[in-house]
């Protein structure tokens, strides 16, 4: 263990640990609902504004674009300000962008996107690097409550941005002005952190030299599982309900499949990364996490429709799987907490590139052929892609290691 880890564990009381947890879990809970709240919410926003349905779909696509423009440098802000400063900061940015969101224009509109993009964008590369700097012996268990409140947050804002908006007279803009509560609610738990936030790591406090991550072979298997698994995720995102409803199922019935997806992943998101922890060869859940999204996609594939609900459902667990271990190999591949948000870093933002271009060749390809066997077939491919990194990932060892 590096000496900084010893240094945070010991300094933090037990209470202060609960603080802390509780200051992760409320984050975590601002960190995907931003997000998956738009996109139902898209031509209703389209059509009030007149804007076109380029500009409406860009809603998703910048904070995508932003994970990964800015991920490489948050690292570099971390070892510069603190960690808890710059998670601060991030949440501070992140409530400014909410409140400019729902203010009634394109302009604030849009504006408002790119600031959550941006404190996004930190929050998702620094999370896993503070979670191995404060409780380096429960990672698995601490990576478990961050990664399943993202996804629960995620889940119910998809659900629920429409029944929010049609109960209000402010229409969508309720439906997005609604996420500033948490955001407000998770800046007073931050506080109890100010101690840290204002007394970041002095210059030599770590063990880590930064070091170039391009040239070690794991960190591009690394990058590799992350980049693929979020490729999936958003892919099924835009278009599951689309080929559902081409292959019979009513707009209703294909959207409850969408958000199957999204509450299957839960339980997966937090027991994954406890098993990934006491293990030291993460290979086996790699192995399933491939296997359940080849069945799940294989029975979509050949329209075996009066299976769907188990066909959904495996496509649920495997990307719960698949999340979590990326999210775990931040940290048991590395040494420190810096080194791993360096990996992190790296890791989204190839990551997050992949998933912005993803659903528009999804899209395109369909388009190109007329249905959806060939962006199918493509998927699979993927997994397929997803396994063989994941086999190389999942292996014990550190990215800092000369082969």
């Amino acid at each position: 263990m590096s000496s900084q880890t010893f240094q945070r564990e010991q300094e933090r009381s037990k209470t202060g640990q609960l603080f802390l947890l509780f200051s992760i879990i409320l984050l975590a809970l601002n960190m995907r609902s931003p997000i998956t709240s738009v996109g139902p919410l898209t031509t209703i926003i389209r059509d009030d504004l007149h804007i076109s349905s380029i500009a409406a779909g860009a809603l998703t696509t910048i904070p995508l674009l932003a994970f990964a423009i800015l991920s490489p440098f948050a690292s570099k802000l971390a070892r510069k300000f603190g960690m808890e400063a710059v998670l601060f900061s991030a949440l501070l940015l992140l409530t400014a962008g909410l409140l400019l969101r729902p203010s009634g224009s394109a302009a604030g509109l849009f504006s408002g996107t790119v600031l959550l993009g941006i404190a996004i964008a930190l929050c998702n590369v620094i999370m896993p690097a503070l979670v191995k700097l404060n409780f380096a012996h429960k990672i698995g268990l601490m990576t478990g409550f961050y990664a399943t409140s993202m996804n629960l947050s995620g889940a119910l804002a998809s659900g629920f941005s429409i029944p929010i908006a049609a109960s209000s007279n402010l229409g969508w803009r309720a439906a997005l002005g609604f996420s500033v509560i948490l955001a407000c609610a998770a800046i007073l738990i931050w506080l109890t952190q100010w101690r840290y936030i204002r007394r970041p790591l002095k210059a030599g406090q770590s063990v880590y030299k930064k070091t170039s991550l391009k040239g070690s072979a794991l960190a591009w298997k690394v990058t590799a599982f992350m980049g693929i698994q979020s490729l999936l995720f958003y892919s099924f995102v835009a278009w599951l309900p689309d080929i559902l409803q081409e292959q019979g199922l009513d707009a209703e019935s294909a959207g409850w499949m969408l958000s199957i997806v999204q509450f299957t992943q839960l339980p997966f998101t937090f027991i994954v990364p406890i098993l990934a922890g006491r293990m030291k060869n993460q290979q086996p859940l790699v192995i399933v996490a491939a296997l359940f999204m080849m069945m799940g996609l294989s029975g979509i594939l050949f329209e075996w429709t009066e299976w769907i609900l188990v066909w959904v459902m495996l496509i649920g667990a495997a990307g719960g799987c698949a999340f979590s271990l990326a999210m775990m190999f931040f940290s048991l591949r590395t040494r420190n907490s810096f080194e791993a948000a360096d990996l992190s870093g790296m890791a989204q933002s190839a990551g997050y590139l992949f998933a912005a271009l993803g659903p528009a060749l999804f899209g395109a390809l369909h388009d190109m052929m007329n249905g959806w066997t060939v962006p199918l077939l493509l998927l699979i491919a993927a997994v397929m892609g997803l396994f063989i990194a994941g086999m190389g990932a999942g292996k014990e060892g550190y990215v800092t290691e000369k082969p």
